[in-house]
């Protein structure tokens, strides 16, 4: 058996990432940002399933490797001068390509009225609980989703705390939280 060939970063890749990128999506791209080892591509939450699938099934990119989603509540957050932002809230994902050995990320626009995206719960597997912290903590609905449903807050729980318009202190839920307190093992039904 031969071992396996690790994954190391290549900065010349990323060039040639983004030109195949803004070959394909360049309309449809908001902007484009080349971080310390890796470039975010920025578009509208309509647009962001298309290409991140891809990314994935290209032949030349292969980003088949999900490391993360995560939801951005842009709410106060200052306006930067080169890409202003495009709507409150944002779906980050980010991916890794083995064959390239670069990581590259996409920030989804999601409208503020409506905060609603495609899943990638079909496309990447891990998507799914990642999608469902989001839905849970920023309300940002994954359409298609297999089972959308609060993961971290309980079922009964109302609003999204990581909203930036969410009170600091809460609206007085955090008085009616069930409270566990520990027991010592040796006072346990067990010990």
């Amino acid at each position: 058996m031969s071992t396996p060939t690790p994954i190391t970063y290549q900065k010349s890749n990323l060039l040639s990432l983004a030109a195949k990128v803004e070959s394909a999506f360049g309309d449809k791209l908001l902007g484009k940002e080349e971080k310390s080892q890796y470039i975010q591509f920025s578009v509208r939450a309509d647009d962001a399933k298309a290409l991140i699938r891809f990314l994935k099934e290209d032949s030349d990119l292969k980003f088949t490797y999900f490391i993360d989603l995560c939801g951005v509540d842009y709410l106060k957050y200052p306006q930067p001068s080169p890409h202003p932002i495009a709507e409150r809230f944002a779906v980050l994902t980010t991916l890794l390509s083995p064959k390239l050995g670069v990581k590259v990320q996409v920030r989804a626009f999601v409208p503020a009225l409506e905060p609603r995206i495609a899943t990638l719960a079909d496309v990447f597997e891990g998507a799914n609980w990642t999608e469902r912290e989001a839905w849970d903590l920023y309300g940002i609905e994954f359409m298609g989703h297999p089972d959308l449903r609060r993961i971290l807050m309980p079922d009964d729980y109302e609003g999204h705390p990581l909203r930036k318009d969410y009170p600091l202190r809460g609206r007085g839920e955090r008085s009616s939280f069930p409270v566990y307190h520990a027991i010592p093992a040796s006072q346990s039904p067990e010990g």
